[in-house]
């Protein structure tokens, strides 16, 4: 990590492309305009290369570096993250099950002068990524294991279909599967106001081919994504070597702290920050999860 000591963002981040000093500027307008058009278009969009192409083996030993730090747990999941036994219909599609088998790296065994660690507390990074979003501002999460993450998928394994608690995410491939492990979506399958059940259960069961659409990644790649809205999915990673992915996450209000539950499946551990703040969450939605 000390490699990365005297680096500054500018030379982290390919700023000829992407000016996060001078985002009021012709040229970063343009960057965040078409970043928002995409996202309002397709729910996502991709900024390749967004870190420079000299610092891809820096990324790719980070994380690897970070890896062996993950928790590790393998469960039986649905897409909305409910207990598999809940009382549903017959045909509802939180019946459909699923082994997730990918781990997390937790916020406080990543380094905060690790290379993403110091793009994730950047105050210009986070400024752009609000306003390709269309957001006034962003915070921080005030969890201190989530927040900033570092996503493993190992050989064999899958993040299965899915919808994200949070409305976006803000992610970067770190190190790439030898094959599989892409990233397929279905934007917008659901709205706050419909859960379109009928079109989620024809993706699960393989008739959905014409909602999906497959996202080629390469490490160093930003992809902002509308996770709340959209199914998704990692498929299965083949080969030897695993998948990493850096998840940069924020709020819209300041405080935000991850629920026990949650907290533990993802990290096999809660702290006196998360049992303090349990019961304090507001839902901004009546969907499902």
């Amino acid at each position: 990590m000390s490699t990365l000591e005297a680096i500054t963002l500018d030379q982290v981040v390919d700023t000829n492309r992407y000016p996060l000093s001078d985002l009021d500027g012709a040229e970063g307008r343009a960057v965040v305009a078409g970043a928002r058009r995409e996202l309002s278009d397709l729910g996502c969009t991709v900024l390749p290369d967004f870190i420079r192409r000299s610092l891809r083996d820096v990324l790719r030993e980070e994380g690897s570096s970070l890896a062996p730090r993950a928790y590790h747990g393998t469960e039986t999941v649905n897409v909305y993250n409910i207990p598999v036994d809940s009382d549903l219909p017959e045909d509802h599609p939180g019946r459909r099950t699923f082994q997730r088998g990918n781990a997390f790296v937790a916020r406080d065994r990543i380094p905060g002068d690790s290379l993403i660690g110091r793009l994730y507390s950047n105050d210009r990074f986070r400024d752009f990524v609000a306003r390709c979003f269309g957001l006034p501002r962003l915070y921080e999460l005030a969890d201190p294991l989530s927040g900033l993450v570092l996503n493993v998928v190992p050989p064999g394994m899958e993040h299965p279909w899915h919808f994200d608690t949070n409305e976006f995410t803000v992610s970067m491939l770190t190190r790439e599967a030898e094959h599989g492990g892409d990233f397929e979506y279905c934007p917008g399958i659901r709205s706050a106001r419909e859960e379109n059940f009928t079109a989620v259960r024809d993706v699960l069961d393989g008739r959905g081919d014409r909602l999906v659409r497959r996202l080629p990644l390469r490490p160093g790649d930003l992809q902002l994504f509308k996770g709340r809205y959209a199914l998704h999915r990692v498929s299965p990673v083949g080969g030897g070597t695993a998948r990493h992915s850096a998840i940069f996450a924020y709020s819209e209000r300041p405080g935000v702290v991850g629920s026990v539950a949650r907290t533990r499946q993802l990290f096999g551990r809660v702290l006196p920050e998360h049992l303090e703040a349990e019961g304090r969450a507001v839902r901004g939605d009546r969907l499902l999860d």
